[in-house]
């Protein structure tokens, strides 16, 4: 037997599902029942709850069905009310998509989570599948392989985008398979399921954003009526939030609020819940011309534009919400306007990105030091490590949060490319072997990503040539000078390519955009294999970039060098065009007790001590004296 609350009553549910809604002592029995063992999301084990979904099935007449782990907004990071994934199976990476069958139940994820899949999927009853990547999500192939013909595939239309509902379609036509829109299959099951959030929105203040919504909003006006189109549907977070100038807390680590937004010509409407804005907000919003409507009510906004053209992201549009778009509508697909608008900081965004990375290069020194100077000394855990580093940042000026969950990896764990220690899992450091340190803020004057990896001890010869082979990488790519129109997909194997000729590869992308005081991932432009071959994703002045090859060796150790990268004019040439450069812009010591200077050439060398003497010509006068001896030594020349 298991009890489940829901709402205000009981039910007792039998082992084939049955329901009965139970009263008096027995509702007071099983009441305390429910709060002395029933109140953790855990309460069931992940089997458990995979029979109640299966019985879920047989009740809609399901095949199959498909969880994502997403949002209606499509969002990478998502709020704890959408984290079905994690709460069917344990599994707490950022990427995956859940196939049940009656008889089957496996986890798709890409080679980030595989260590990690392998480890929290264990005895779960849910097979973990590993994408081989680059570009067919697999779990696809498999269901046209498994599902009877003519099957049916249940799915909750508010997560799945239209682009994807699109692609299994097609997938499956053959088969004849038929997707169904169920709804939440786990509205039912779990029962303790946490809120839509309501935090209150805030102003991002134009000395910070650099450029009003007025001036935003005129901007896509200007290029929806370039593309004759009527309305613009805009749902994903960090679009709305750079549009509006506005900012949220109500997804860990992204500073962005629970909305959609619908724009014209001349008006722009913000779908968000009430109590999330401020009188004082939205009198400024007012102002500019923005109305505000409930959260809920963009379905039926959306009934109402009869015959008129409306232009969406079809990746990122949910089949619900595109199903409610009357059919005589003209419509338009294509990237959300504010998207490549978004990516091009603009001068105001460019000088904060730059003061802010001398702010957060401050707060790594000063962790570094005190790492150096305390291991071995004193109990240091990849957990309290992560805290200390925090702790370093709150220091700064205008310091909001960590950009993403700490990625601190000693020794094996360094190998789990999107770690993430728990105290069950959490090694003690001791001065031998590396230390991989994946960290970032969010400032209200920008965000920062940086990877450094270091020696505790003495470094084996093997590390330091891996160490030394990543570093050549992201040398080649850091000095890269391209075309105008150049993809990062064009140039990022200059990252792979010192590793390839030693028979070494990783398997995640070599850089990903970064929003300003927004999400630590953001597009059109990415360095890796799987990136679009848009014109829109073409690296251009302003966009800013990580750049982070690594190299893993499960169980021992991983390394990975990371720093962000503006995007800047370099030369122009009449016969040949403009040529892009990238200028590093993250400040921070490289540790040189990892290097094998002889497999370092001249200009890679030169780079090198360009590099550090930027870093304590830029972080020095911020330092005690103290801290200025000690950045002497991490930047001392080759």
């Amino acid at each position: 037997m298991c009890f489940v609350r829901r709402e205000n009553d009981f039910y007792q549910f039998d082992l084939h599902g049955q329901r009965e809604q139970l009263s008096g002592w027995d509702l007071a029995l099983n009441t305390v029942i429910y709060r002395l063992k029933f109140l953790s999301q855990d309460y069931m084990d992940v089997n458990q709850k995979l029979d109640l979904l299966r019985q879920k099935l047989a009740s809609l007449n399901l095949d199959a069905c498909l969880i994502p782990n997403t949002d209606p907004h499509q969002s990478e990071y998502i709020a704890d009310h959408w984290k079905a994934m994690t709460w069917l199976s344990g599994f707490t990476g950022s990427a995956g998509n859940i196939v049940v069958t009656p008889d089957f139940a496996g986890l798709w994820t890409d080679s980030r989570y595989f260590i990690q899949g392998e480890s929290q999927l264990a005895g779960t009853g849910i097979e973990l599948m590993k994408l081989n990547i680059p570009h067919t999500p697999e779990y696809i192939d498999w269901l046209v392989d498994h599902l009877p013909s003519k099957g049916r595939l249940g799915i909750d239309e508010t997560l799945f985008s239209l682009t994807k509902v699109k692609q299994m379609q097609k997938a499956f036509k053959e088969e004849g398979i038929e997707i169904v829109s169920a709804g939440d299959f786990l509205k039912d099951i779990w029962t303790d399921r946490p809120a839509i959030p309501l935090n209150p929105v805030f102003e991002h203040k134009l000395e910070y954003a650099g450029k009003s919504r007025d001036e935003k909003l005129f901007m896509i006006s200007d290029e929806m009526a370039k593309k004759s189109v009527d309305y613009h549907l805009v749902t994903s977070l960090d679009d709305i939030a750079w549009i509006f100038n506005l900012r949220g807390n109500d997804i860990a680590y992204n500073p962005v609020g629970i909305a959609y937004a619908l724009l014209e010509a001349d008006k722009a409407t913000l779908f968000i819940d009430a109590q999330k804005v401020t009188p004082e907000f939205r009198n400024a919003l007012n102002q500019d011309g923005v109305e505000i409507a409930p959260y809920e009510s963009i379905q039926w906004a959306l009934k109402i534009i009869g015959e008129k053209s409306i232009l969406f992201d079809a990746g990122k549009i949910s089949l619900w919400l595109y199903e409610n778009i009357p059919a005589e509508a003209r419509k338009v697909e294509g990237i959300h306007l504010s998207t490549p608008m978004k990516a091009i900081k603009n001068e105001t965004e460019v000088w904060h990105i730059r003061t802010t990375m001398i702010k957060d290069g401050v707060a790594m020194v000063r962790f570094l030091k005190w790492l150096e100077e305390n291991i071995g000394k004193t109990e240091i855990s990849e957990i309290s490590a992560a805290e200390k580093l925090r702790d370093f940042r709150a220091e700064q000026e205008a310091f909001v949060g960590e950009s993403f969950g700490t990625i601190a990896g000693y020794n094996g764990h360094g190998a789990i490319v999107h770690y993430s220690a728990t105290p069950e899992t959490a090694s003690t450091l001791k001065p031998e072997g590396i230390f991989l340190l994946d960290s970032g803020g969010q400032y209200l004057d920008g965000t920062t990503d940086i990877t450094r990896t270091v020696a505790l001890g003495t470094p084996a010869k093997e590390e330091k040539r891996d160490f030394t082979l990543v570093l050549k990488g992201h040398i080649a790519l850091a000095r890269a000078v391209y075309p105008e129109g150049t993809k990062g997909y064009q140039i990022e194997g200059l990252a792979r390519q010192p590793l390839w000729a030693h028979g070494l590869n990783y398997g995640h992308g070599t850089g990903h955009g970064v929003g300003f005081f927004l999400n630590v991932h953001e597009g059109p432009q990415s360095l890796g294999s799987g990136a679009t071959s848009s014109p829109l994703s073409a690296l251009r002045p302003g966009m800013l970039t990580s750049n982070e090859p690594g190299v893993y060796h499960k169980g021992k150790y991983g390394i990975r060098i990371e720093n962000l990268v503006l995007t800047v004019e370099h030369s122009e040439n009449e016969a040949f065009g403009k040529f892009f450069a990238f200028e590093t812009v993250t400040l921070c010591p490289i540790d040189l007790s990892l290097v094998e200077e002889e497999l370092l050439n001249s200009e890679e060398k030169e780079w090198l001590n360009e590099y550090h003497e930027m870093v304590f010509e830029r972080l020095s006068p911020l330092l005690n004296d103290e801290e200025k001896s000690w950045l002497a030594k991490q930047t001392r020349r080759l």
